[in-house]
């Protein structure tokens, strides 16, 4: 078990997302689904028996999705990063993820996918070029990241190495 869970609030598509994100994720699966009882509905105001929330995992990451109704709604400042070995792995994760999503929120390896959640597909190396003690090596990855929207991990590579 993970040492915490991830919780993200939906509207009204725990399920839908649920089953979108372990459809791409190769070692995922659907947990425990919870529904909302009769009791506190004058505070929750979902119908009785509606699905309240689908726990699943993604490669050993555990999530709750909760239907928590439209108060709120995902932005920026939290994203989910996925590290690919090469770039078959980083095309594969991007253009899944993407299906639906956000086109305007593509950069620099960023994505929104259709619930609105981003998501970061990056280069495992990634980390390690832009923190390189050779500062010139992490500004030439840096520079060249903000030219992309899908990270090119050759071009990055190749900007790293001069």
């Amino acid at each position: 078990m993970s040492p915490f869970r991830l919780n993200l609030w939906f509207d009204t598509e725990a399920e839908d997302a649920a089953r979108f994100y372990t459809g791409i994720f190769k070692d995922a699966s659907i947990g425990r689904v919870t529904h909302y009882p009769a009791a506190g509905q004058e505070i929750h105001g979902k119908p009785v028996g509606s699905v309240m929330t689908v726990g699943f995992e993604l490669d050993g990451q555990t999530f709750i999705a909760l239907n928590g109704g439209p108060d709120f709604k995902f932005n920026e400042a939290v994203s989910l990063e996925i590290p690919c070995s090469d770039q078959a792995e980083l095309d594969y994760y991007w253009e899944r993820l993407s299906e639906g999503g956000d086109p305007a929120a593509q950069q620099c390896g960023w994505l929104k996918d259709k619930f609105g959640l981003s998501w970061q597909v990056v280069p495992a190396e990634w980390e390690a070029m832009l923190n390189d003690p050779d500062a010139k090596k992490a500004e030439r990855v840096f520079e060249a990241m903000l030219q992309m929207e899908k990270l090119d991990v050759a071009a990055l590579r190749k900007a790293y190495e001069g």
